[in-house]
C-alpha cells in the first residue's frame, strides 16, 4: 500500500522491510564505488579511476550546475510522458543516474567505474591518457543522449526542451564552461566522450527487461491472470484496471543478483477472523479512512505521488536530493556519486518489491474490507494502484532511498522538502532521512 490512510496493513514487519532495503542497496553500493582496489565479477581488476591527464581538473573542481538542471528536467519528463509509472520512473532514475557518474569517474581520483561490477555490466568507454576532458562538458553531453533515449517517446515539445537545455547550459554556467581554458578540440572530444557513455550504458539497458516499459512491455503484460483463491489480489474498484507490470520483479537489477535471492519478511497470515493480525490490520485502514483528520489525509496526499501528476515516489526523493545538493553547493563529482547511489538503490528496490508483490499477491485492502468488514465501503480520498499489496512500493524505496542519504549527509542531518510546492502541499521541514521515510511509509 502507498497511502496512509489505506495501506496500515503495510506496517507490519516494518523493521524488516527496512533491513532487507538495506541489504539490497545501500550496503552494496557504498561498496561498489567506495573502494578503489574492489575486482570484478569476473575476477579482473575493475578500471582504476585517475584523471584522463594531469593537465584536467577533476570533476570536483565544478559545480553541480550541469546535474541539477538535467535532474529537474528529468523529473519533469517523468511526470509529463506517458507510462512512467514508479517502477519505470525508479528504473529510468537508476540508468541515469548511472551515465552520470560513470561518465565523470575518469576524472574523479580514488574511485573506479562500475563496469565488471553491476550485472552482465562488462565494459564501458574509458577516457584516454593524455587526452584531457572537460567534465561539465562530458556530463551535459551524457545527460542530454541519456534523456533523450529514456524518455523516446516524450512529446516533440519536449523533446525540444532537451535540446535546449543542452545548448544553455555552457551559457547558464559560463564559470564552469571557460572558453578560456576550454578549447574547441576539449570541448569536441568531451562531448563525444559523454555521448558514447550514454550509448554504452543504454545498450546494456536495453536488455535488463524492463526496456520501454511504457509500451511494448505493458501491452504484452495485459492479459496477466493473477492467482486466485483466499487473500489473493484481484483488480479493485472503481477501474478494475488490469496488474501494472506484473514481471517487473524478473528484471535484472543493478546490484542485487536477482529479486528473488532477497525475500520480504512474510506479511500477517490471511484471515477474515476477528482478533487476528490481518483482521485488526483491516479494520484499523477501514477506521482511519472514515474517521481520517485533517493531517492525516495532508500526509496521504503528500506522499501519493502519483503518475503522471508527480515525478513519482522515487522522483520524489530524487527532488529533495537535487535541493539538497544544491543547498550545499556540491561539486561535480559528489553530486554523481550521490545520484548513482541513490537512483540505483531505489531501483533495484523497486524490483524486489514487485518480485514479491506479485509472488505473494496478497489482497488489497478495499477487497478486505468489502469482503470481511463492510460490503459498501469505498475510500474516498483516492484509487487503489492496480497491484498486489505487500510489500508497499513506497515504504521499501523510501527506506532505501533514506539509508543512501543518511550515508551521504549523516542520519541527523534536517532539510526541508519543496517537491510539492507548486501544488501547495509544502515546504515541509523533516528532522532527518529516517523521519521522511517513516512518514512516506505509515
Amino acid at each position: 500500500m502507498n497511502q496512509n490512510l489505506q495501506t496500515s496493513m503495510n506496517r507490519s514487519s516494518g523493521s524488516g522491510l527496512k533491513l532487507w532495503v538495506l541489504k539490497l542497496s545501500a550496503v552494496a553500493l557504498a561498496a561498489l564505488l567506495l573502494n578503489p582496489h574492489s575486482h570484478a565479477q569476473s575476477g579482473t581488476p575493475s578500471q582504476p579511476a585517475a584523471l584522463a591527464t594531469s593537465i584536467a581538473k577533476p570533476a570536483s573542481a565544478y559545480s553541480s550546475g550541469v546535474v541539477y538542471d538535467w535532474m529537474a528536467l528529468d523529473l519533469q519528463l517523468i511526470q509529463l510522458t506517458p507510462g512512467f509509472s514508479p517502477p519505470v520512473a525508479a528504473r529510468a532514475l537508476g540508468y541515469l543516474g548511472l551515465t552520470l557518474y560513470e561518465s565523470v569517474v575518469p576524472g574523479m581520483p580514488g574511485y573506479q567505474s562500475l563496469a565488471g561490477q553491476l550485472n552482465e555490466l562488462s565494459s564501458l568507454p574509458w577516457a584516454q591518457p593524455n587526452e584531457p576532458l572537460h567534465w561539465p562538458t562530458v556530463a551535459n553531453a551524457a545527460m542530454a543522449t541519456m534523456t533523450r533515449m529514456m524518455f523516446s517517446n516524450a512529446s516533440a515539445e519536449n523533446k525540444a526542451r532537451i535540446d535546449l537545455l543542452e545548448r544553455s547550459l555552457p551559457l547558464k554556467y559560463t564559470q564552469d564552461f571557460d572558453p578560456n581554458t576550454v578549447t574547441p578540440d576539449i570541448s569536441n572530444r568531451s562531448e563525444t566522450f559523454g555521448k558514447l557513455m550514454a550509448m554504452a550504458i543504454m545498450t546494456w539497458a536495453r536488455t535488463d527487461g524492463g526496456h520501454e516499459a511504457w509500451g511494448p512491455i505493458r501491452r504484452s503484460q495485459a492479459n496477466y491472470v493473477p492467482p486466485s483463491g483466499t487473500g489473493k489480489w484481484s483488480a479493485t474498484p472503481p477501474a478494475f484496471a488490469p496488474a501494472l507490470l506484473p514481471y517487473w520483479g524478473e528484471n535484472r537489477p543493478f546490484v542485487i543478483k536477482r529479486a528473488a535471492d532477497c525475500p520480504a519478511p512474510p506479511p500477517p497470515a490471511y484471515s477474515e477472523d476477528k482478533g487476528t493480525e490481518f483482521y485488526t490490520q483491516g479494520m484499523e485502514v477501514y477506521s482511519i479512512s472514515n474517521a481520517a483528520t485533517q493531517e492525516q489525509r495532508q500526509f496521504a496526499l503528500y506522499w501519493a505521488d502519483d503518475a503522471g501528476k508527480t515525478p513519482t515516489p522515487a522522483g520524489h526523493w530524487a527532488y529533495l536530493t537535487n535541493d539538497l545538493l544544491k543547498s550545499r553547493k556540491a561539486n561535480l563529482a559528489t553530486a554523481a556519486e550521490t545520484f548513482a547511489r541513490l537512483n540505483m538503490a531505489m531501483s533495484d528496490a523497486f524490483v524486489a518489491a514487485w518480485y514479491t508483490k506479485y509472488k505473494l499477491s496478497v489482497i488489497r485492502p478495499v477487497t478486505y474490507v468489502q469482503l470481511a468488514i463492510d460490503s459498501n465501503w469505498v475510500p474516498t480520498l483516492m484509487n487503489t494502484p492496480p497491484f498486489p499489496d505487500y510489500p508497499s512500493g513506497h515504504s521499501v524505496q523510501s527506506s532505501a532511498a533514506a539509508a543512501v542519504l543518511e550515508r551521504e549527509f549523516g542520519t541527523n542531518t534536517a532539510f526541508v522538502d519543496n517537491t510539492h510546492n507548486d501544488r501547495g502541499w509544502g515546504p515541509r521541514t523533516f528532522k532527518n532521512f529516517k523521519a521522511a521515510a517513516d512518514e512516506a511509509a505509515a
